[in-house]
């Protein structure tokens, strides 16, 4: 699965609201996340067996977004390869806690997208 699209992520300072949208619109359902130090819920959708995606409560420290992120081997690594095409990492969160180093990173023209590796 390394090098894949295999997750997206919805940001938003009102996960309250956004779950009303994105249920309503497309009937995504939303769980709890794996305990940890941010308010993170499990996207499902109609037909699928496991999330795809996430929300992920910003609380206003972040901009909103909605992203794909692609699984990687290592995400150090990915990081240093992007930079030497011409990216920059935004942020590098190496062991969250809960099992997953990830970071974000936009291409050459600015667009932001998300790495992980999943421990």
């Amino acid at each position: 699965m390394d090098n894949t699209v295999t997750w997206f992520e919805v940001a938003t300072d009102d996960p309250e609201d956004a779950q009303r949208f994105y249920g309503g619109l497309f009937g995504w359902t939303f769980a709890a996340g794996e305990e940890g130090p941010v308010d993170y819920r499990m996207i499902g959708h109609p037909g699928a067996e496991q999330p795809a995606g996430g929300l992920y409560n910003t609380k206003g420290e972040f901009p909103a977004h909605a992203i794909f992120h692609v699984q990687v081997a290592d995400v150090e690594a990915t990081c240093a390869q992007s930079e030497s095409l011409g990216g920059k990492v935004i942020m590098k969160v190496i062991d969250d806690g809960a099992g997953t180093d990830f970071a974000y990173l936009s291409d050459t023209s600015g667009s932001v997208f998300g790495v992980f590796h999943r421990r």
